[in-house]
């Protein structure tokens, strides 16, 4: 390794400044995962009724969550190619603007239904930010400091989760449920100034064309199916015709994006891709982690704030130990992959969520809280432990001046993963409660019956309603919720083993020192 290296590469005056670049980027970064770790704090409070929230039902609170993943990921791919294409700097700035004005009007929303709607304009602004930090990023650091600050731009999502729900908490503590996204605003003004300041611009030198009917066919085709998943939790019937009629269209539009992506010679998904097994099984394991951690989170404030009775001040505390795991470990993880192989160190990770989920099956309402602290920072340390090596080994895997692509790739599956479980967990989760809980609502009248099944913020909201007789409700709720959280849970586990597999078989192990220096093309900078 030679110190002309990174000068041929990279303009001196953006290598002078490469660190300060990643700070800033991180800050981008923080701002968009901020939001969703906020928002798993505030989901009981957005549930209560008018006029400490908004009264919204489980299924509703899964689509405030959802219809910003799925426009997020639905636009990733797109989002990348016009990054490529237009220059990432000129995105980036564009996106967070548009993140910002999202925030401001969800702050304001009157009913579930706009907070969905102006969730959904925060995820455009967000598509174009995630993909164009991690491309910038790419081309300001040589091949052989990208794991380096890979690792320093995964532990940004450890700081997120830890900042995300302890703010989340302290806003409601003091202010109305909406300050959870009003908070985002100045951020993206100190964001906006700085990027402007300091980060360069860069393009693909040879961008691909843009492919709208491929970002149709994914968006409706996700939307179909998550509909489906969570219509079916909320009916507790997942045999209802139009739920099986929903679900399998939009496997149907899935299966229809596939083949036209692989016969269009402009892609928003190139589905050759996953013919390089490392390629998939880094992109699956990616998608199954979330997958499982997303539903976690999910019943996990709900177990906190409504089985333990914790604020959600508390609340966000209780997740710390999750955060502070991935703040140690995501920047140190390449270590392990020096010495152990990526397929070690992330099949190791697999294993201990699998294990830390397979934990939350054994809590119950008097658990000591110290244990629930030490799993959350377990499953910290298994996420560091699969994040950083799985997205050096997909940002590698691609030429340089795709970064944007392999970016948008990384994040669409994470997004995809989390969205899947949001809706496949949470469905489970609401089945198993309605299930429990239905035979112990026989004294409510017929009308409230089903509106008490809905979820246990339902449950616990009728029975303060109905004053001391509705007491009798709180203990057959909250054994109910704890059985649906076991299963749940045990479902999630199940999942995280089957990534632990999926890694271990098509994962490489330790790389020859010799394979570093692979020549790469030349960096298009803009403005330098």
């Amino acid at each position: 390794m030679t110190s002309p290296v990174p000068a041929s590469r990279i303009p001196e005056a953006v290598h002078r400044r490469r660190w300060a670049i990643l700070g800033v980027l991180m800050l981008s970064l923080l701002i968009v995962v901020l939001d969703n770790s906020i928002l798993n704090v505030a989901i009981k409070t957005i549930s209560t009724p008018a006029p400490v929230g908004l009264g919204a039902t489980q299924s509703e609170i899964e689509w405030a969550i959802n219809s910003y993943t799925l426009v997020f990921a639905g636009l990733l791919f797109t989002a990348g190619l016009v990054g490529d294409r237009l220059g990432r700097k000129k995105v980036l700035l564009g996106g967070i603007a548009v993140f910002g004005i999202g925030s401001a009007l969800a702050a304001e929303s009157g009913s579930p239904a706009q907070l969905i709607t102006f969730r959904a304009l925060m995820a455009l602004g967000a598509a174009f930010v995630m993909p164009a930090t991690l491309a910038v990023l790419m081309n300001v650091f040589e091949r052989h400091e990208q794991p380096k600050a890979i690792g320093i731009w995964a532990g940004g999502v450890g700081l997120a989760i830890a900042i995300g729900p302890i703010t989340g908490g302290a806003l409601l503590d003091h202010f109305w449920w909406g300050s959870v996204f009003f908070v985002n605003v100045p951020i993206v003004i100190i964001a906006l100034i700085l990027m402007a300041w300091l980060v360069p611009d860069s393009r693909d030198p040879k961008p691909g064309r843009l492919d709208p009917v491929g970002v149709v066919l994914s968006v409706i085709g996700l939307v179909l199916l998550v509909y489906g998943i969570i219509k079916g939790g909320e009916l507790a019937d997942f045999t209802d015709a139009k739920v099986l009629a929903t679900i399998f269209a939009g496997l149907a539009v899935l299966t229809g994006f596939v083949i036209f992506e692989k016969r269009s010679d402009h892609p928003s998904l190139d589905v050759s891709y996953f013919k390089n097994k490392v390629f998939s099984a880094a992109m699956s394991a990616i998608a199954l982690v979330f997958f499982a951690l997303m539903g976690v989170t999910f019943f996990g404030v709900f177990y906190t704030q409504s089985v333990r009775g914790y604020s959600p001040l508390e609340s966000g505390a209780l997740m710390l130990p999750l955060a502070l795991a991935q703040l140690i470990f995501a920047p140190r993880a390449r270590l392990l992959v020096d010495r152990f192989g990526n397929k070690a160190t992330t099949t190791a990770g697999l294993v201990l969520i699998a294990a830390t989920l397979a934990a939350f099956a054994t809590l119950e309402a008097d658990t000591p809280i110290w244990l629930l602290e030490l799993i959350f920072f377990l499953m910290g340390t298994g996420m560091a432990h699969i994040m950083t090596p799985a997205s050096v080994v997909i940002m590698q895997a691609l030429p340089r001046e795709k970064a944007g692509s392999a970016s948008a790739l990384s994040n669409t599956f994470r997004q995809v993963g989390g969205a899947l479980g949001i809706a496949v967990l949470g469905s489970v989760l609401a089945t198993a409660y309605r299930n429990g809980i239905e035979g112990k609502l026989g004294a409510l009248p017929p009308g409230l019956r089903d509106t008490a099944a809905q979820s246990i913020e339902a449950t616990l909201g009728v029975a303060e309603k109905l004053g001391p007789q509705g007491k009798a409700l709180v203990t057959p709720a909250n054994d109910a919720f704890l059985h649906a959280m076991h299963v749940t849970a045990l479902c999630g586990t199940g999942v995280a083993l089957v990534g632990a597999v999926v890694t271990a078989l098509f994962l490489p192990g330790r790389t020859p020192a010799g394979q570093q220096g692979e020549k790469e093309p030349e960096l298009v900078a803009v403005g330098e």
